[in-house]
């Protein structure tokens, strides 16, 4: 074995330099994407958007989306989360995803406080909302509610018409599934990382 090796060594030399050559490039330009499993597919739904179009699931599959839930009425965690996603825009801006190959969509699960123009509001004049990638999406609430509860969302309305609801970011690839969720209270969970994971994806 020992005069095999002394015999070879170049070969095997160079056999070795090919194997670390292959592993860097299949580190390097493996698709990142595929580090994040396929949680579940994502539920179907239509809704009216800010221009009055009607979006849907089937109309936005081919880019990656980012879906969040909230009211505009909200006090306490929607605007912080809708600024951060302001931020993940220009992010997605800088890296050339957003619009073309990345989404935002925002779904308001308070309809008939959050009409066209309140949204359209909420959505320029309050937070600079680029709408060539940016989604304001509104529907019948309760059809609402059982959508959120479908993607891994939840609201309560109580009798006072007071929301309650969990402020999750979710990750939906081209194809329509959910790949990952994004607990928006927690500190660790930034603009960059966020748009980091579209960005693998769409590649």
């Amino acid at each position: 074995m020992a005069q095999f090796a002394k015999r070879y060594s170049l070969q095997l030399f160079l056999c070795s330099l090919v194997l670390i050559f292959a592993v860097a490039a299949a580190w390097i330009y493996w698709p990142k994407g595929s580090d994040l499993p396929v949680v579940k597919a994502a539920p179907d739904f239509s809704m009216e958007n800010v221009d009055g179009q009607t979006v849907s699931l089937a109309s936005t599959n081919g880019k990656v989306r980012l879906f969040y839930f909230f009211f505009s009425n909200c006090t306490d965690v929607c605007p912080p989360t809708t600024y951060m996603l302001n931020e993940v825009q220009d992010v997605l801006k800088e890296k050339g995803v957003f619009g073309d190959k990345a989404n935002i969509v925002s779904v308001t699960f308070d309809p008939k406080r959050d009409t066209r123009e309140r949204l359209m509001t909420w959505a320029t004049d309050m937070n600079k909302a680029d709408l060539t990638g940016w989604y304001f999406l509104r529907g019948d609430e309760a059809e609402t509610a059982q959508f959120m509860n479908k993607f891994g969302s939840a609201v309560v309305k109580d009798n006072d018409g007071n929301f309650t609801h969990t402020n999750l970011v979710t990750l939906v690839d081209q194809d329509g599934n959910v790949r990952k969720y994004y607990n928006a209270n927690d500190l660790e969970v930034t603009p960059e990382l966020i748009a980091d994971d579209v960005v693998s994806l769409t590649k």
